[in-house]
């Protein structure tokens, strides 16, 4: 029998090779990914049966220049303003979304804040911490990660703060 190497063995994206190698605690959950679902996270959520409030979206935001990844629930939104103070930026604008996906080497309804090709600064909204275990993506669309908010954050060097809105 052959022996599975350690990125067939964890689902093979990036984002759950660096969850296996760092040694972290997550559970993938696979669904079918339905192309005309009008929202990746929504239909996640549905799809799992989560909660949308516990599931998460990662977007790429440019804060004064510099590329800084957002990861807020999927049943509110980004507020950009708020996502700018939190890395001490004046001024945020969503990312170009061809430029999100080179720089992260996912595609987009697909970008995990984990094992992107490189490392950016990332901001993980603060409601966060009011679950024992959040949702994000796996690295792929319908493959999700389950983890813990403090080794999401810890993995990520995030930092939390309350960026998200209803």
């Amino acid at each position: 029998m052959a022996k599975k190497s350690k990125k067939q063995q964890s689902g093979g994206t990036p984002a759950t090779v660096a969850l296996a190698a760092a040694g972290v605690t997550y559970t993938v959950h696979a669904y079918e990914h339905d192309p005309s679902h009008p929202s990746y996270g929504e239909e996640a959520a549905e799809a799992m049966g989560v909660s949308p409030e516990r599931v998460f979206k990662t977007l790429v935001a440019d804060v004064d220049g510099a590329l800084t990844v957002a990861v807020v629930p999927v049943a509110g939104q980004l507020d950009l303003k708020a996502l700018a103070a939190a890395v001490r930026g004046k001024r945020a604008a969503m990312a170009d979304p061809a430029l999100a996906e080179r720089t992260t080497g996912y595609v987009r309804g697909g970008i995990s804040p984990l094992g992107q090709r490189k490392r950016l600064p990332t901001v993980l909204d603060a409601s966060a911490s009011d679950h024992a275990t959040i949702c994000v993506s796996a690295g792929r669309r319908g493959l999700e990660v389950e983890l813990s908010p403090e080794a999401l954050a810890e993995l990520t060097e995030a930092v939390l703060a309350p960026i998200g809105r209803a």
